[in-house]
């Protein structure tokens, strides 16, 4: 098993993949802000592999939501209205704070129906692609209502979910100065936007998203789901500068590690789908450019994905326990009552749970896993460079995700539970 050390060692390699700064491409991106630099795709279409999956992105948008699955029917009745303990007031009003500060042109952007289609035109890439609501380095954006995003954020998640968006938030400003494009990457390079209107006791929600790091929230009353969310990393620790000494998505990494290494001969090779991590035994679309392995990342809301691997229930209780660490992990953002919840909810379903993997398990391979079942399904995978020059997957380039099966997302199931929130009834007073 990685020690703590050689873990530190493996992500503070990123400095050997640093890029030329004066090719083509990164001059381009010094001089370009957020909306400029989207242009560069949008009309240009460069990249164009990107170009490609963002006009995929838009057919699947197309389709009407249905969730992710195992087998292309939705289970239902997995998911109940309860008592979750969330601070519903305190979190309305955190909200009801940015609304008072919003122009009437950024309310127009940022206040949207619950059932908005919107919820779902998220994405991880630093290009801006979906750009509803306000920006938080906009111009335009002043300083009290970007802290009152953020108080939103801090309100609502945990605090140790808050203090791992943060890091994120932080780890990509470092990416934008490693590369010298503050402007595209930076700690408030997201977008933020409002679904329903805040309320203590109905259903509304938010979403947060930007390069590295996207959060959808629904909330009804003292109950909260945070999925989809998808948190990433380039790399992954920050070396200099102010916050220097912060990582993320270490834990994650070595909880996986650990399991895999924890199998018998015969449950890894039942849990391992492919040796290579881009195996030439995959099927034409198990690996593209952008996700890589990743199968649920942004607009992937009505993927078909089939259980792979080892059920968790056939594991021994020490490796059981490996598992409910990793889901803790991926269930950070909850708060701690929620998150407890959810866990059991995890736990009630082991039997049904698969725990799957690609690449090597040694202590220095990079590698994908994903634990999958009825209520949950996280990702993890090591990617090649983007920004840095690896050519191949490195334990500094991480990207996480988190989906709730069966129509859990955007507390779409949930949703279904909620009364109308437009009185039918109409009289004219004039």
């Amino acid at each position: 098993m990685t020690s703590h050390t050689e873990q530190d060692a493996q992500h503070s390699s990123f400095r050997k993949y640093l890029p030329d700064l004066n090719t083509p491409r990164f001059q381009a991106l010094a001089q370009n802000d957020a909306y400029g630099h989207a242009k560069e795709l949008l009309e240009h279409h460069r990249p164009p592999w990107l170009y490609g999956l963002y006009v995929h992105w838009r057919k699947l948008f197309a389709e009407p939501f249905r969730g992710v699955t195992n087998d292309g029917i939705v289970r239902p009745n997995l998911f109940k209205q309860r008592d979750e303990g969330i601070p519903a007031a305190a979190i309305a009003s955190a909200a009801q704070s940015i609304i008072a500060q919003l122009t009437a042109a950024q309310a127009a952007r940022t206040m949207l129906h619950i059932d908005s289609p919107e919820w779902r035109s998220w994405s991880n890439p630093e290009f801006l692609l979906s750009d509803k609501g306000i920006r938080l380095d906009s111009d335009s954006v002043s300083a009290p209502l970007r802290a009152s995003v953020l108080a939103l954020l801090e309100a609502t998640l945990s605090p140790e979910g808050y203090a791992k968006a943060v890091d994120a938030m932080r780890v990509n400003h470092f990416l934008g100065q490693l590369v010298h494009a503050p402007r595209v990457m930076n700690q408030h390079s997201y977008n933020f936007a409002i679904f329903g209107a805040p309320h203590p006791t109905q259903a509304w929600g938010f979403t947060f998203y930007g390069h590295h790091l996207c959060l959808s929230v629904f909330l009804r009353g003292p109950q909260i789901v945070v999925s989809p969310w998808f948190t990433g990393a380039e790399p992954n620790c920050i070396d200099e500068g102010p916050h220097a000494g912060t990582r993320i998505l270490h834990e994650e990494e070595r909880l996986g590690l650990e399991l895999m290494q924890s199998l018998g001969e015969a449950q890894r090779a039942r849990a391992r789908v492919f040796g290579g991590l881009r195996d030439p035994a995959m099927p034409r679309g198990r690996w593209n450019h952008d996700d890589q392995r990743h199968l649920c990342g942004a607009y992937r809301d009505n993927r078909v994905v089939p259980y792979e691997g080892v059920v968790v229930a056939q594991l021994d209780p020490a490796q059981q326990d490996l598992v409910v660490a990793i889901l803790g992990q991926f269930l950070l953002y909850l708060p701690k009552r929620a998150r407890e919840l959810k866990l059991k909810d995890c736990v009630d379903c082991f039997a049904e749970t698969h725990f799957c993997w690609i690449g090597g398990c040694g202590d220095d391979d990079p590698f994908y896993y994903r634990v999958q079942s009825p209520v949950v399904l996280v990702e993890f995978d090591h990617h090649s460079g983007v920004f840095l020059g690896n050519a191949e997957p490195a334990k500094f380039h991480v990207h996480t995700l988190l989906r709730t099966p069966n129509a859990g997302d955007y507390g779409f199931a949930l949703r279904r539970e909620v009364e109308g929130g437009v009185a039918q009834e109409y009289v004219w007073e004039g």
